[in-house]
């Protein structure tokens, strides 16, 4: 029988990185999912703003509120006790000023018990970076495609494709690292980018979302990983299981059985002695 897992923490994360090792890094939004990936030795969980779209059915992050990331990321470190948890702070709890930026930080910290929290944004959102952190609240910044910005970036598209867009990226990345971030999440950056990130970093760990595999780890949407999320289906994410299908099929079987009185069989439903039974229609007459 194996050792239980040791809790992940920072040092654990940084010394991966000295080593060369990559961190595995996935989204996950309930507990029965985080509890699969503990077991699968998952290093680092996001509870995601993504959970707006992949579990409450918006079509943007934008509605998620305090409420239902604090509701959810409790569910996620019941069922993973030892990840590293990140929270992700949605949309206007942290832009309005840095105030609020830690009260809703500390939040996850004090009622979710996360490890860490990631917000979007380049060099504007360096001063909540940096208020975050000097409250004793590890951040982690959130470049390229930001999901909280994508009216302003023109739809969901690949980030920093010309040369003056990906040093503005190269730019922010620095601003963030300088304002105390150990971490950064590159999505839909080219891969060439993320790697000169990557290579310019000084004691700040680079995370890549389809930015390539110059990083010092990777992070999936897990609902994308196993085709749960039928809207679209991103090039970033390659499906390793279609759970999505087998449920599907699942769900029309039962219909089918239902239906046409295959279910339940016997083994399906409980019974009563028969003595009981005939015990109980004498009292009932």
């Amino acid at each position: 029988m194996s050792e239980p897992r040791k809790k992940i923490t920072l040092p654990y994360l940084f010394k991966k990185v000295a080593d060369g090792e990559p961190i595995t890094w996935l989204t996950c939004y309930d507990y029965p999912t985080a509890y699969l990936q503990e077991q699968a030795g998952i290093e680092m969980i996001l509870v995601g703003d993504s959970l707006g779209m992949t579990m409450l059915g918006y079509e943007s992050t934008l509605p998620v509120t305090m409420d239902d990331m604090i509701r959810h990321t409790q569910a996620v470190r019941r069922g993973a006790p030892t990840a590293f948890i990140v929270g992700d702070m949605p949309y206007m709890t942290y832009q309005p000023s840095v105030e609020t930026a830690i009260r809703n930080a500390g939040r996850f910290m004090s009622e979710a018990a996360t490890d860490a929290i990631k917000l979007e944004g380049g060099a504007a959102m360096a001063d909540r970076i940096k208020g975050i952190v000097d409250a004793g609240i590890p951040a982690i910044g959130h470049l390229g495609l930001t999901p909280q910005s994508v009216s302003a970036l023109g739809g969901f598209h690949v980030q920093g494709k010309d040369a003056h867009l990906a040093k503005r990226i190269i730019d922010d990345a620095k601003a963030l690292e300088k304002a105390g971030a150990f971490m950064i999440l590159l999505e839909m950056v080219p891969d060439r980018v993320c790697k000169l990130i990557t290579e310019r970093a000084e004691n700040c760990i680079i995370m890549s979302l389809g930015s390539g595999p110059h990083a010092h780890g990777q992070l999936l949407i897990y609902h994308d990983m196993f085709g749960l999320y039928p809207r679209f289906k991103p090039k970033m994410a390659k499906v390793f299981g279609n759970a999505g299908e087998v449920i599907l099929n699942g769900l029309k079987g039962y219909h089918d059985e239902v239906i046409g009185r295959q279910f339940p069989a016997a083994e399906n439903w409980f019974g009563m002695k028969d003595e009981e039974y005939d015990e109980l229609v004498k009292m009932l007459d």
